[in-house]
């Protein structure tokens, strides 16, 4: 009986191609041990397109990087793009010298993520970096505070930029005015959970004018009326469900005085 034909015999394309939708844990793990064209094919820099290090602390790999991920394992993955990485999502023990390596090997990025502790320990040194990310579209920010600077330098170097996420951030009147003034332009907003008034919502909503969407469901701050569904005419998705003025779950529940031991609410 023949046998049919072997994974190793793939063409080299083809198998790139494969790989490069296995995700970095398979790259790392599983596809190098397969076989040598195997191993050949998972060094290519398609692979290496997309790289999301925060896998990698969450994943079977956590257990080697107890410490966090070093700064040296980082520059060593960053090298496999050989500039082409699109898209990184940086550990949230980055350090500068990791970062700074990020933006002058990764001259290509696209896509950006950087945690709450990212941006409140590098709200200096990030502005500094996002003049060599000229390719930049999308940035994911766990918090906008300080982040003003950042938004004035996208205005300056990323003529490409269109979409914003930023869940679960603090939007005050100033970081909605640092959106507005710097971001005029943007056309995806992604704010869900946030905590913004209503002040800044309709900030927001007067001055940034190409929005397509705007994603502001769950958020504590606002409550949607006639008024706010005006403002935003102009959004073909504007999605505000959920939204209410109080966090409710911070005040306690009226007590019922009849069953005074009953439960209620707790923070």
């Amino acid at each position: 009986m023949m046998s049919g034909p072997k994974w190793e015999d793939l063409n080299m394309d083809c198998l790139v191609n494969v790989l490069t939708r296995v995700g970095i844990e398979s790259l790392l793990l599983g596809a190098p041990f397969v076989c040598q064209s195997w191993y050949k094919a998972s060094l290519h820099p398609s692979c290496w397109q997309i790289v999301n290090f925060q896998k990698i602390e969450r994943g079977p790999l956590s257990w080697y990087f107890s410490d966090g991920i070093t700064t040296e394992f980082i520059k060593s993955i960053i090298n496999r793009s050989r500039g082409n990485a699109t898209a990184v999502r940086l550990p949230d023990n980055c350090t500068e010298e990791a970062l700074r390596y990020i933006a002058d090997e990764c001259p290509a990025l696209k896509v950006l993520y950087l945690s709450d502790n990212l941006c409140y320990r590098y709200f200096q040194v990030i502005p500094e970096l996002i003049s060599k990310w000229k390719n930049l579209e999308q940035l994911r920010l766990n918090s906008l505070s300080k982040m003003g600077k950042v938004f004035e330098e996208i205005n300056c170097h990323c003529k490409n930029f269109h979409c914003l996420y930023a869940f679960g951030a603090y939007i005050g009147k100033d970081t909605a005015s640092a959106i507005v003034t710097f971001l005029p332009n943007i056309k995806y907003l992604h704010i869900k959970n946030a905590n913004i008034d209503r002040g800044s919502l309709e900030m927001i909503l007067q001055g940034c004018k190409e929005l397509v969407l705007l994603d502001a469901r769950d958020c504590v701050g606002y409550e949607c009326d006639d008024q706010l569904l005006k403002l935003a005419s102009h959004i073909s998705n504007f999605q505000h469900e959920g939204s209410t003025r109080f966090d409710y779950e911070d005040y306690w529940e009226p007590i019922d005085h009849d069953s005074i031991y009953d439960d209620y609410l707790s923070d």
